[in-house]
């Protein structure tokens, strides 16, 4: 089925943005429970997966973005991302489903890292559209 390459960036940020408000809010609800003489720590921890996520995806998102811009008018679905990205989304949601079936991890990394990761797979959601309606 071939659909317009605005339907390509809107799926990417569909794909990116959806799991981000999902663990930000995960990782919100973590920071409520954690004892307040802990947050100090935390928001530094926090602070650091904001980096190191923003700088990881900002070159993931840039590729994928000039790959959609490629394109021609009209694609596949499934052109959205290379074979690469598919399998790397894939990893991540394996990666995420483990985390939440493993026992007794730290309520602290979960409030931290996902407090991190969260807004960084939105902002890079908000990326997809912005160079959506770029590319008009």
């Amino acid at each position: 089925m071939l659909v317009a390459r605005r339907h390509l960036y809107l799926t990417a940020a569909l794909v990116w943005g959806v799991p981000g408000l999902t663990i930000t809010i995960k990782g919100f609800l973590a920071y409520c429970k954690v004892s307040q003489s802990q947050l100090w720590w935390l928001y530094i921890v926090t602070l650091c997966v904001v980096v190191a996520f923003f700088f990881i995806f900002r070159s993931v998102v840039k590729r994928y973005i000039n790959r959609i811009a490629t394109l021609s008018e009209r694609s596949f679905l499934y052109n959205t991302f290379p074979p690469k990205g598919w399998v790397l989304i894939l990893f991540m949601m394996m990666l995420g489903i483990a985390l939440k079936n493993i026992p007794h991890i730290p309520l602290q990394f979960t409030a931290s890292f996902y407090s991190g990761l969260g807004p960084m797979l939105i902002v890079s959601s908000l990326r997809y559209l912005f160079a959506m309606s770029n590319s008009r």
